[in-house]
């Protein structure tokens, strides 16, 4: 063995037990007490965790003529000094072939990720060529497939998404879906600014609760047709919540996630300055406050089975600021790949009893086994990658743009004192955070082919 990490308690989805970890050519070679290495880390007093996998994020995002602040570079340095060693970015095709996009977010990332990476597809066509593009993708490992209901350029027709869950089903990719009735959306929009309401609290006005329940309906009533299971990505709503219960009563096999922002914010903040309230502008919105108990007993529960991020960072100078006097115009999307697990830890595990293995698996082992990655990733286990994060549960310290490493002018959650934090962090056996830290190499990170995903038509639970 090359390193032990010695005398911390080791939790995974299922357990939470004493042991020693021991690593030898960047995997997990021995788990057991009183093991030795020419090199330890003593984790006495420390909780060791998987490294973390955020399956949704977008990093070097175009819109426009604007660009997304984080690059492949500092967002995965980000991700890394928070815990996270695995992330799962985008590819969209717009004027170019499928294929000709995914090998442009590969060039444009491989070679400068500090954590491990993968891609999901974006299906905003049908046409024959596409199809063709993606079932060679499939076999080559790219397993998931984006669709939306919202956004000009991307949204996808009920026929269209009847034909692309067909083909998902087909060539064993899952579908993640983002959830928001268009026409709702864009009626509301329109009548609030003819109406002469433009300030941001018209933001979570044009995008109801509504809006996301009936677009997740209709998703899952198609997923049923088509016979595929399906993924819902930040799941904002109660209202939501009723859909997927009422699906999965069906029979379905249906997973969701939720996302911090949606967990720890409510659409209060809307009426907040402007420099307040602007990072807290994404599709969908915070929702009123009485959604967010729903929210966490449903996290609790393993209704909602991951936690992502959906980090999108725009900077408040230069991009939000469009949308200083209109909301329309402000880019949507926040920042978070640094900051999800510390969020969850603090407010779930210490502050609403989340258990430490509901913690886990939300973070790391269900993203992990959804997306093709597991038992390589998310977990600790003989066999898995070393990604390893040896975490402080008692560490006390507070939120600022400062002493993170996201490349964005701000933070969202900034003077929030939290609880806990990652000391060492390992990927694949080497050292690349250390005391909130990077200490790592920038083009370390390798990209992820992934496994196929079994549809299992009316479903099981995960």
């Amino acid at each position: 063995m090359d390193l032990v990490i010695r005398n911390g308690v080791v939790v995974t989805a299922s357990d939470v037990v004493q042991a020693d970890v021991g690593i030898a050519g960047g995997t997990i070679v021995a788990l057991g007490r009183g093991l030795s290495a020419p090199e330890t880390v003593d984790a006495s007093g420390h909780l060791v965790f998987p490294g973390f996998v955020d399956p949704h994020v977008h990093l070097q995002m175009r819109s426009g003529d604007l660009c997304s602040a984080d690059d492949f570079a500092t967002g995965t340095i980000a991700a890394a000094c928070g815990g996270t060693t695995t992330v799962v970015d985008f590819a969209e095709a717009h004027s170019e072939p499928l294929a000709e996009a995914v090998a442009r977010r590969r060039a444009e990332a491989d070679g400068r990720v500090a954590v491990d990476y993968s891609l999901h597809l974006t299906g905003n066509a049908d046409d024959a060529a596409f199809l063709e593009d993606v079932r060679r993708l499939a076999a080559a490992g790219y397993t998931s497939l984006k669709l939306y209901t919202t956004y000009p350029g991307l949204l996808v027709d009920d026929g269209q998404m009847l034909r692309l869950f067909a083909l998902c089903r087909e060539e064993g990719v899952l579908p993640l879906v983002h959830c928001e009735n268009h026409a709702v959306v864009e009626h509301l929009r329109r009548r609030l600014w003819e109406e002469g309401e433009r300030s941001l609290a018209a933001h979570p006005l044009s995008r109801p609760p509504e809006a996301e329940a009936e677009a997740a309906w209709r998703v899952l009533t198609l997923a049923r047709v088509a016979g595929v299971a399906v993924y819902l990505v930040h799941v904002s709503a109660r209202d939501t919540l009723e859909v997927l219960r009422w699906a999965r009563g069906r029979g379905q096999e249906a997973y969701a996630e939720v996302c911090p922002q949606h967990l720890l914010v409510d659409s209060s903040v809307y009426a907040r300055p402007f420099e307040e309230a602007a990072p807290f502008v994404y599709a969908p919105p915070s929702r009123p406050a009485e959604h967010l108990p729903a929210l966490w007993a449903a996290l609790k529960a393993g209704d909602l089975q991951v936690v992502a991020t959906d980090h999108c960072p725009w900077n408040l100078a230069g991009q939000k600021d469009r949308g200083r006097d209109d909301f329309t115009r402000m880019p949507n999307g926040g920042a978070g790949i640094e900051t999800r697990p510390v969020l969850l830890y603090s407010e779930g595990v210490q502050a609403r009893g989340l258990p430490l293995t509901r913690f886990v698996d939300a973070c790391a082992t269900a993203p992990a086994r959804l997306f093709g990655l597991y038992p390589r990733k998310g977990t600790v286990a003989v066999g898995a990658d070393a990604d390893l994060v040896v975490w402080d549960p008692e560490a006390e310290w507070t939120l600022r743009r400062s002493a993170l490493h996201q490349n964005v002018d701000h933070c969202p959650f900034e003077g929030w004192v939290v609880r806990g934090r990652p000391r060492w962090v390992f990927l694949r056996g080497h050292l690349v955070a250390h005391e909130g830290e990077f200490v790592g190499k920038v083009g370390m990170g390798q990209f992820l082919p992934r496994r196929k995903f079994a549809h299992q038509g009316a479903g099981t639970s995960l």
